[in-house]
């Protein structure tokens, strides 16, 4: 039989109980430690604390003296990464059983204790334990691309109320310029929730037509319209049991915001074409660039709906008011792109970091980011030196990157006709969506276009 190497805490008044579990798990392959109730228990824990030693997993007795077991359950539950409990009883009845495993424990055993029973139970208790330590790594690792990062005041404050709200389950409204981070905070909050298990779905209300914005959200039945060859499930009930991201939220169509307040109030959504409302379980978590309480007053966005969003209001600063975190940043995005491709990251020469604390950086992080990828994929060596990010900056729409301090943009550089017409598209748009604040439902407006056309102009750029 394999040999587990973990320390199982056996706790019991009886001496003749404590000694036969001890020979028995020692002989299993488990190292035992031995105490005669809660209170000695505890006080081992802590003694083997000192030296860096833990249990694994505690087997314990319902009925001692000083602290019996369900006190012990308690006073462990109070710790992070406190051990495995197994409750063990001479006296076993349903109702000791439920309120065992209610308080925590993982198992509940009758004495008189059969050895291939307690054995399974430690063996499986042993395997979840695992799991469980394996999958907050692996969660941990994953949520690693959505770390807030950066030490100013407004990080560390953000940071502060992203902890508190993941507590909740209230709804959240982001705002913030364009490429300032909401979705990060929307993916953090998630993923410190109780809800981190589940799915995280994003929806961008300003990408999606809005002859399809109610078929992407709620779903469809086969047949319910031209084109509907089969059912569709919405994005609501694709995030059931987890968060629902609504991105761009103030680009939403005034029809649309009714249903998805209905939706949010009732907690059921009804498939385009269907009969039978789905009952969802989600946590709304809402980003705009917009002043949504301005176009509640201009009509363009119902006051119910905002509301009912608003329940906990976050701002993200943009990273001109926050110049002492790009340093970090830089750091990080340096360290992701080269964990993409397999190799060292780059370091960044004093005078490349010179350089990056006088740009202003309009499009905020996600400039950033794509200013420093591109000197990566250009730069000759290990070292990112300040000709690099010139590089970029001085070449296509990478020199709007330098905002009030960069030259004027120099199209007619370019060397081919496509590289003339792609700096200068890239050039508009980035003036036009200045102009309006960085609200792309407006620039959308004012140049004719469809929002999910001026989409993808600004995310071919770089400019979203």
């Amino acid at each position: 039989m394999a040999r587990d190497r973990a320390t199982v805490l056996v706790v019991d008044d009886d001496g003749d109980i404590r000694l036969s579990l001890e020979m028995m798990l020692q002989y299993e392959g488990f190292e035992v430690w031995t105490a005669k109730d809660g209170e000695e228990a505890l006080a081992r824990i802590g003694r083997e604390a000192q030296s860096g030693r833990a249990a694994d997993l505690v087997l314990c007795d319902v009925k001692m003296p000083r602290l019996d077991g369900p006190g012990l359950l308690d006073r462990l539950a109070e710790h992070i990464g406190a051990p495995s409990v197994i409750m063990i009883s001479g006296h076993g009845d349903i109702a000791t059983a439920v309120d065992a495993l209610r308080r925590g424990a993982v198992d509940f055993l009758e004495k008189p204790l059969e050895h291939n029973r307690v054995v399974v139970s430690l063996r499986n208790a042993l395997r979840e334990r695992r799991l469980a330590v394996e999958n907050a790594e692996l969660r941990t690792r994953l949520g690693e691309p959505w770390r807030l990062v950066g030490t100013s005041g407004a990080m560390c404050a953000l940071r502060e109320q992203v902890a508190r709200v993941a507590r909740s389950d209230a709804s959240v409204l982001i705002s913030g310029e364009n490429g300032s981070g909401k979705e990060v905070v929307a993916r953090q909050i998630h993923l410190e929730s109780a809800r981190a298990a589940a799915a995280f779905v994003t929806v961008n209300c300003a990408a999606i037509p809005s002859e399809l914005i109610e078929s992407e959200l709620f779903g469809h039945e086969k047949g319910s319209f031209t084109g509907a060859f089969e059912r569709r499930t919405g994005h609501f009930e694709l995030a059931h049991g987890g968060t629902l991201f609504l991105d761009e939220i103030g680009d939403m169509p005034l029809p649309a915001q009714a249903k998805v307040l209905r939706a949010l109030e009732t907690r059921e959504v009804t498939r385009v074409g269907g009969s039978r409302p789905v009952p969802v379980d989600i946590r709304i978590v809402a980003a705009t660039n917009a002043d949504l309480a301005a176009a509640v007053e201009a009509k363009l966005f119902r006051m119910d709906l905002f509301y009912r969003l608003n329940v906990v209001p976050l701002r993200v600063a943009p990273l001109r008011e926050r110049r002492e975190d790009i340093a970090a940043l830089a750091s990080h995005f340096l360290r992701e792109l080269a964990a993409r491709v397999g190799r060292a990251p780059h370091a960044l020469a004093p005078d490349a970091q010179e350089l990056l604390a006088t740009l202003e950086f309009p499009g905020n992080v996600r400039e950033l980011r794509n200013l420093l990828e591109g000197a990566c994929v250009l730069a000759d060596g290990p070292m990112l030196a300040r000709a690099d990010l010139e590089r970029i900056l001085e070449n296509g729409a990478g020199g709007a990157m330098r905002g009030r301090t960069s030259r004027p943009h120099d199209a007619f550089s370019a060397a081919t006709f496509e590289e003339f017409k792609d700096r200068s598209e890239a050039e508009f748009f980035r003036r036009k969506l200045a102009e309006n604040e960085g609200n792309v439902k407006r620039t959308a407006e004012l140049l004719g276009m469809q929002r999910s056309h001026l989409y993808k102009k600004l995310e071919r750029y770089g400019l979203k």
